[in-house]
């Protein structure tokens, strides 16, 4: 399990937690097809994440 701004700067899309928080925040990132707003949600391996039209599974 990794929580959602974690995983952003896992995977480079943001570089600090304060830019992972905004982007979130802004309802840039959606995960499995849903705009999600908390920064603490917890993903677990196959959840998709899409933020600026890329999409990442979660397999870690």
């Amino acid at each position: 399990m990794i929580k959602l701004d974690q995983f952003l700067k896992f995977m480079g899309v943001a570089s600090t937690g304060g830019q992972a928080k905004l982007i979130i925040i802004d309802g840039g990132v959606k995960v499995n097809g849903v705009v999600e707003t908390r920064r603490g949600r917890k993903l677990v391996v196959g959840d998709k994440v899409t933020v600026y039209g890329q999409t990442f599974e979660v397999n870690l």
